[in-house]
């Protein structure tokens, strides 16, 4: 730090002596009388000159003895504006240190999304080579590939999370047609598990983006069909309230643990559950709520061990905010 430099700022004393300096210059020689003494008016001068310069050298070597333990915690500020600029960096710090591990912490989440989905996606690859080699079963080949496709749809929507903002349209859907079109998707594992499906509303009208809806439904009854034993029954039915308008798919399953049930739509939970009946990725849940938030609704969910599981999607009325921003950007 040269000497030079040190003196660009420091320039509001440097003013502030030369105005005051002109001040009393002018004060001097607007006096009435003409016996002005020169001899003292330069001594003054000289005399204030060697003060301002003491000053200025004993502010530069504070100034080079803060830089020097400018590492250490505990030095003192220069000024006011020094000690908000310094508060200012260490919020930057925090701000940039609690970035890096919300990075971190995804980067590991995808991380082990990624394990887990290589890990699952193989027990159906495996399953279509050994049908492969014996005498193929059309039922049992269109269960394993309906599992990949799933499994596939899970990479993808959870690849997308990060930019849901640039690929969702909110219009008007009817989760019924919906939930039917879900319902013949799956035809063939209520079949074969010779599950009971009962669907007990016609028509209901909500405000969300199809295909991320038709995705989350999907979700909720591929759970309740993996885990309702055979014979049993899934009953999917709407309600309506003053405040929202509800979606429910209940099945009569082995049900979820109330220890459990708090924790299933965390990333990678699977539980007793799906440890005990089923490898899972614990990510169709997660992802299903993560979607709903971004879309404006939420899920929740009842259970009994044993007896049943219900889970319900709510959506808000017609003043969807994701619509009334659609719409003001159309306009």
């Amino acid at each position: 730090m040269t000497f030079l430099r040190y003196l660009t700022y420091e320039k509001p004393y440097i003013y502030l002596y030369l105005a005051s300096f002109l001040i009393s210059a002018a004060v001097f020689f607007t006096d009435s009388r003409d016996n002005w003494a020169w001899g003292t008016f330069f001594y003054a001068f000289a005399l204030s000159s060697i003060v301002l310069l003491g000053f200025l050298l004993f502010r530069y070597q504070h100034n080079l003895r803060v830089i020097r333990q400018i590492e250490r915690e505990d030095y003192d500020h220069l000024s006011l504006e020094g000690e908000f600029a310094k508060a200012h960096i260490e919020e930057l710090k925090r701000a940039h240190i609690r970035e890096m591990n919300r990075i971190q912490e995804r980067k590991n989440e995808h991380y082990d999304f990624i394990v887990s989905w290589f890990h699952e996606i193989k027990t159906p690859i495996a399953v279509l080579r050994l049908l492969q080699q014996t005498d193929m079963d059309a039922d049992s080949l269109r269960e394993e590939i309906t599992k990949i496709e799933n499994y596939v749809d899970q990479a993808l929507y959870y690849a997308k999370l990060d930019s849901f903002n640039q690929d969702y349209n909110i219009q008007k859907c009817d989760i019924v047609k919906i939930s039917k079109e879900i319902i013949k998707s799956h035809s063939k594992t209520f079949f074969s598990k010779k599950i009971r499906i009962n669907i007990q509303a016609d028509q209901l009208e909500v405000q969300s983006d199809p295909k991320w809806l038709q995705f989350i439904i999907n979700q909720l009854l591929t759970n309740s069909l993996k885990y309702t034993q055979h014979g049993g029954e899934i009953n999917i039915s709407v309600y309506e309230t003053p405040q929202e308008k509800q979606l429910l798919i209940r099945d009569n399953g082995i049900g979820i643990s109330q220890k459990d049930l708090p924790r299933i739509f965390n990333r990678g939970f699977t539980g007793e559950t799906g440890r005990l009946y089923s490898k899972s990725t614990g990510m169709g849940l997660y992802l299903a709520q993560q979607l709903s938030n971004k879309l404006g609704h939420y899920i929740s969910c009842m259970s009994e061990v044993g007896n049943f599981t219900q889970f319900i999607i709510h959506f808000p009325l017609d003043s969807d905010p994701y619509l009334i921003r659609q719409k003001t950007h159309d306009e």
